[in-house]
């Protein structure tokens, strides 16, 4: 149909042609209308308001027409932002959980049980994987995919350096460690 908003119309009225948008046609045919009323012509006074009718309804369908395309487009957008917060938020929660879960260990594959943590724990101060709540077991259809960023890298163990023996006061100095540049 067009936007008939913007759409420039000739309209063959009784005292010629109009031209222009609907709203421009209904104030011109609005105008005739005073016009013949003030020079007592009813008949064409009735015709002009008419027309100027006909062009109010084609401009108040089209606006109708236009508010419900605009309010589906609203509802679409609310449905993708909401869509997109809540991928947000579970990505949020996935990347603070694994730092708890794999502090020390590998990252085991999604969705899959953890049953070695859970059975035999390795350090006392670990928490207890049944504490932590997998998100992912429900999702497996989500249509996301895994991307490398998504994953947060294993921590590197730092290992403590043996304590060094003390040095004995022979009286000779100590060899100096060499200055770093």
């Amino acid at each position: 149909m067009g936007n008939i908003v913007n759409r420039v119309f000739d309209s063959s009225g009784p005292e010629g042609k109009v031209r222009g948008t609907p709203q421009q046609i209904i104030e011109k045919y609005n105008q005739l209308a005073r016009d013949a009323q003030l020079s007592n012509d009813r008949v064409a006074a009735e015709n002009f308001q008419q027309h100027a009718e006909h062009y109010t309804r084609l401009l108040s369908e089209a606006q109708r027409e236009q508010d419900a395309r605009r309010e589906q487009q609203e509802q679409q957008q609310q449905g993708r932002d909401r869509q997109r917060d809540n991928r947000d938020q579970r990505n949020d929660q996935q990347n603070q959980q694994p730092e708890v879960v794999n502090a020390d260990s590998q990252p085991q594959p999604q969705g899959q049980p953890q049953p070695e943590l859970e059975q035999k724990p390795k350090e006392p101060s670990k928490p207890v994987v049944s504490d932590v709540i997998d998100i992912n077991e429900g999702d497996a259809d989500s249509g996301l995919v895994e991307t490398p960023e998504e994953k947060p890298a294993p921590r590197k163990r730092t290992r403590k350096k043996p304590v060094a023996k003390p040095v004995e006061d022979t009286g000779e100095e100590a060899p100096q460690a060499p200055a770093a540049e």
